[in-house]
């Protein structure tokens, strides 16, 4: 991975955009697309949309959503200890004790996710899972006047940012799902070789994924593609307690999943498997029953229907303070997507045919 694209993700990935406040990692987009762009559009989704060759009649479009989970002030009681609710799908279990920032219009406030210590609990109450409101963000205020010097309710909370260095090129974060996704459509489109590019292509750092595939849904009707691939992460049984025949085998530093199912055009599936076989690029196929949640399916329905697949990031301990995913397989990711993007032409036909 080249400096200055490990460096863009690494910014990205400190850098706070929980769903429905995703604007400061998407002027980090927009700065580091500059440099390979022909347009570069924000749209009032929040969508940042990044084209090259755009005059081409054929539009072949990828997507990775920016936006992180998090949480947002609810309510501040008498004592200043603000309450949240979700922004995206949370396992409460993995919220309590963690540091925190509140990102206010005065700049970002730490705090600490609180709960009745465990000495305190009755035995029944250790047995149950705690629901969102029996925690809360604890800023050192010493009242509610005191607390909203600082914070309104409506603000939106992260847990901390964090980007480590594991080992075997592994690294762990709070938000590479998706920033891991949208790294890799950035990349790709960078890397493809102009004299290769023959129809328009456009990627697509989206938001408000996490809370309804919103940004996307609006991304592919103005962009209204022929082609489109969605980039995001997918769970991994390389780890204790998941079961490979539950959710089949995925495993991170294998290379990047390529979706196969009913969400997922056929011809797509094909030629994204015989690219990564012919450019000796690591793949692992993922199927699934049904449409997952991803932008993929959006995208899939958009006008009257778009060729649509999904290329995934193996992710362990999704939804969660430390995601683990692999640099080998994002790197893999973008070089398949450049060659597919490379491979297309005007008369590229992926209406399924007996």
């Amino acid at each position: 991975m080249e400096t200055k694209a490990k460096d863009f993700l690494k910014t990205v990935l400190v850098t706070p955009s929980p769903t429905g406040f995703e604007q400061p990692v998407q002027e980090i987009v927009r700065e580091y697309a500059k440099d390979f762009a022909e347009t570069i559009e924000t749209d009032v989704m929040g969508n940042v949309i990044v084209g090259r060759n755009v005059k081409a009649p054929f539009r072949v479009m990828l997507t990775g959503h920016c936006d992180q989970i998090g949480l947002s002030v609810q309510y501040i009681d008498g004592d200043g200890f603000l309450y949240v609710i979700p922004l995206g799908g949370w396992d409460i279990q993995n919220l309590i004790g963690q540091h925190v920032t509140v990102w206010t219009k005065n700049g970002p406030v730490p705090g600490v996710i609180g709960r009745k210590p465990i000495h305190l609990l009755d035995p029944e109450e250790r047995k149950v899972v705690p629901k969102m409101s029996d925690i809360w963000v604890d800023i050192g205020a010493k009242s509610k006047e005191d607390a909203a010097e600082s914070v309104r309710v409506g603000d939106a909370i992260t847990v901390q940012m964090t980007y480590s260095e594991l080992k075997n090129g592994r690294i762990a974060s709070s938000a590479t799902d998706d920033k891991a996704g949208m790294w890799v459509v950035m990349e790709a489109l960078r890397r493809v070789d102009a004299s290769k590019l023959k129809v328009a292509a456009y990627a697509v750092s989206t938001t408000q994924e996490e809370v309804g595939l919103r940004g996307a849904t609006t991304a592919a009707y103005h962009v209204d593609p022929q082609v489109a691939i969605a980039v995001d992460v997918t769970f991994t049984s390389d780890c204790p307690t998941i079961d490979p025949k539950k959710i089949g085998e995925i495993k991170v530093g294998s290379g990047p999943a390529v979706g196969t199912g009913p969400n997922f055009n056929p011809g797509v599936v094909a030629r994204l498997a015989e690219l990564a076989e012919a450019n000796e690029i690591p793949y692992q196929m993922n199927p699934s029953g049904s449409p997952p949640g991803t932008d993929a399916r959006a995208m899939q329905m958009t006008r009257s229907g778009v060729a649509t697949g999904l290329v995934s990031i193996p992710n362990r301990y999704m939804h969660s303070p430390v995601e683990v995913v692999s640099l080998d397989d994002m790197d893999a990711c973008a070089d398949l997507l450049a060659r597919f993007i490379e491979s297309l032409d005007v008369d590229s036909d992926f209406i399924p045919r007996v």
